[in-house]
């Protein structure tokens, strides 16, 4: 919590949870979509918005602003847990089923492919925000077979946070490469009795993505551009043996192997490592006043063995609900979402990064926020994740296939060849 408006805060969140769960009781004792069909409202009526949690607690604000602005279409905030691929299950559970129970879904841009390709979401009218105004590389994430499923929302590309205090009292400039990092990580974590290097290596998706992006940064890929297997290469092998090494050193700390993004923050925010892979909204938190590392953080994209790495283009999508009773009113609250005003508090109250170009130039914002250049840049050099209705599937593969390697059980070589047999029968299913 930020401020101290616990209370407050408190008093407001258990009223959100007491109009969800009146909504999604009414909802299942009638055995029918709340609202009825689209036709008989007119595609207008309340609303549910279902996401992860809310770290901040910024959106329960933004959406008492429309709450207060249309009364006969309040949004109800459903927050589900933090972790991904609970969140994905339970998403996944309720759309397979033909559930109305969620309107407007807050979704990770590597699932929007998945539930376009199922019927689970509808198109949207490319109309309701100008691309001009937009990332470029974010819209890649919401276009399936060449239609719109989906508008951005946030987005997301990896940085390296790293000890600046540290690193000036040694007269050091941050790494840019994979050497520098290792070499760093490895004398200085002994001198100042730290652990080198973190991200995040729990078998997961934040695994998944760390993997791909060592892959990516190294030439490799998983998939090439007509979709054919490419995981079994010697540039993904040098991707994959860049963090099975530095395992194997010590200069990242076994402690990593059961890291998500939260605990992997905390350790870093705790002064027990030197760098950090992680996303953009540990700046905030890392810096925010009472932090024992405020004013010690440094930030850089991430690196790769020559330079700059090739991260993973991360973030959240909006979509609704294909049996959405209020159609009409979830496409207004898309376009609300998307506004200039709601994406600049996406960053100034969420510590989230967001879809509107013109925000990351924004001198007031740049000064505010002096990490946004590098984030822009490290957006912009990031990739979409693979485009299919089985990347669930082909996550899990690669969180337990390389989390084997990571943990010794089986060499990198070995683990790349059947990574590269189980992704292609899952494709070709």
């Amino acid at each position: 919590m930020r401020g101290g408006a616990v209370g407050g805060r408190a008093a407001r969140i258990c009223g959100v949870l007491l109009v969800t769960l009146l909504v999604l009781t009414a909802a299942t004792a009638s055995g029918a979509p709340r609202g009825g069909p689209a036709e008989a409202s007119g595609g207008r009526g309340p609303l549910t918005l279902v996401t992860g949690r809310d770290l901040t607690g910024y959106l329960h604000e933004v959406l008492a602003d429309w709450n207060r602005a249309r009364p006969a279409e309040r949004v109800a905030l459903v927050e589900l847990p933090e972790a991904a691929d609970e969140v994905h299950a339970q998403l996944r559970d309720s759309l397979r089923s033909g559930s109305a129970r969620y309107d407007v879904l807050n979704i990770d841009v590597a699932w929007t492919a998945e539930f376009a390709g199922n019927g689970w979401i509808a198109p949207v009218d490319r109309a309701r925000v100008p691309d001009s105004a937009l990332l470029p590389s974010v819209l890649d994430t919401v276009t399936y077979r060449g239609r719109r499923y989906a508008v951005p929302y946030v987005t997301n590309a990896a940085l390296l946070y790293y000890r600046k205090d540290v690193l000036d009292r040694e007269g050091l400039e941050p790494p840019r490469t994979w050497d520098e990092l290792a070499r760093q990580a490895s004398t200085l974590s002994r001198k100042y009795r730290m652990h080198g290097y973190a991200g995040q290596l729990l078998a997961y998706e934040g695994l998944t993505v760390n993997v791909t992006e060592a892959i990516q940064s190294a030439g490799g890929s998983l998939t090439g551009p007509d979709g054919e297997v490419t995981v079994d290469t010697p540039a993904a092998l040098a991707g994959l043996r860049f963090l099975t090494e530095g395992l194997r050193a010590g200069w990242i700390p076994e402690a990593a192997l059961g890291y998500k993004e939260e605990s992997s923050r905390q350790a870093f925010q705790a002064g027990e490592l030197l760098f950090l892979r992680n996303w953009p909204y540990v700046h905030t938190l890392s810096s925010a006043p009472g932090s024992p590392v405020a004013g010690k953080v440094g930030v850089v994209p991430l690196p790769g063995p020559h330079g700059i790495g090739q991260g993973v283009l991360g973030g959240s999508n909006l979509a609704v609900n294909a049996r959405s009773p209020h159609p009409r009113s979830a496409a207004d609250l898309l376009t609300y979402l998307l506004s200039e005003d709601v994406q600049r508090r996406v960053l100034t109250e969420g510590a989230l990064p967001p879809v509107r170009a013109s925000l990351y130039t924004d001198p007031a914002l740049v000064r505010r926020y002096p990490y946004l250049p590098v984030l822009a840049r490290s957006v912009a050099s990031s990739r979409v994740r693979m485009k299919s209705v089985r990347y669930e599937q082909v996550s899990l593969a690669i969180a337990a296939v390389t989390h084997g390697a990571l943990t010794g059980r089986v060499a990198p070589e070995d683990a790349l060849r059947r990574l590269d047999r189980e992704v292609r029968d899952i494709l070709l299913k």
